[in-house]
């Protein structure tokens, strides 16, 4: 003899439907975060020269904000330390008004700064020397065309 079988109600299956879309959604963004981590690697943030014989094998950066809006130093900064690096000091230029970002290689590194310029989307042609007693690898500084930079995609 067969047994009857019950009918499920609605609200079972409205719930049994939500809980396959959260499952599915989340399944999609932990698959977005595997693509982004093999597809966007980390920047290498570990110099490999140190001619001016800094502590540490992570390259020292500061950012500096250069146009005036507000946070955008802090934001620059989360994001390079996301990224590896060790930012040392940021705050302000003294003048704001700085049109194009550009990363300042302070002690003679090239590669270390062309690093930290990979890091942010700078171009290679706004990568410049400067040195100075600075005890640190590169100077950011964040210029009126900050939105088309990776901290503020």
């Amino acid at each position: 003899m067969a047994t009857p079988r019950r009918a499920s109600s609605p609200i079972a299956g409205a719930l049994l439907n939500l809980a396959l879309v959260v499952c599915g959604v989340l399944a999609l963004a932990l698959l977005y975060a595997l693509a982004n981590r093999f597809l966007a690697p980390r920047a290498d943030a570990v110099r490999e020269a140190n001619p001016a014989q800094l502590q540490g094998d992570i390259i020292q950066v500061e950012v500096r904000n250069g146009c005036g809006d507000p946070g955008l130093a802090a934001t620059a900064t989360e994001y390079l330390r996301d990224q590896g690096f060790d930012v040392v000091a940021s705050g302000n230029v003294p003048d704001f008004g700085v049109a194009m970002s550009e990363v300042v290689d302070r002690i003679g590194d090239r590669a270390a700064a062309l690093k930290v310029a990979a890091a942010l989307g700078v171009p290679e042609a706004r990568v410049r020397e400067e040195r100075r007693a600075l005890y640190l690898d590169a100077s950011v500084i964040l210029g009126c065309d900050y939105a088309t930079l990776r901290p503020f995609d």
